[in-house]
């Protein structure tokens, strides 16, 4: 529970920033591409096969992720073409947040599974 009272202004820029990370994290498969690729590179046919996404919802997300900074497309000169999807530097920083996210859900499913 929060305890302490902030100003409207702090509120609404708290709000603000939430709502942007949401805003880059939303959908239902943007954390598992993320978590995916924390692993390591990946083939486009491979994440569509680890993940069962449909190749449209896959192309889409990892050009949201792209254009977001989160993600880095290689293109390699062979024949066929080869593209492999890594993650950037900065995709380091939801390190910490995918970690509580992870820690919060375990938790909260103890608490629904096994009503505490």
């Amino acid at each position: 529970m929060i305890e302490d009272k902030i100003s409207e202004n702090e509120c609404t820029g708290q709000l603000l920033a939430v709502r942007d990370a949401l805003d880059v994290l939303n959908g239902k498969w943007k954390l598992p591409i993320i978590i995916a690729l924390a692993h390591g590179k990946y083939r486009f046919k491979e994440l569509h096969t680890l993940l069962g996404i449909t190749p449209k919802m896959l192309s889409k997300e990892l050009k949201d992720l792209e254009m977001h900074q989160l993600v880095k497309r290689s293109v390699y000169d062979s024949i066929p073409v080869t593209v492999s999807y890594s993650l950037t530097s900065y995709a380091e920083s939801l390190k910490s947040v995918i970690d509580a996210l992870r820690d919060w859900g375990k938790e909260h499913r103890k608490k629904v599974m096994y009503k505490e």
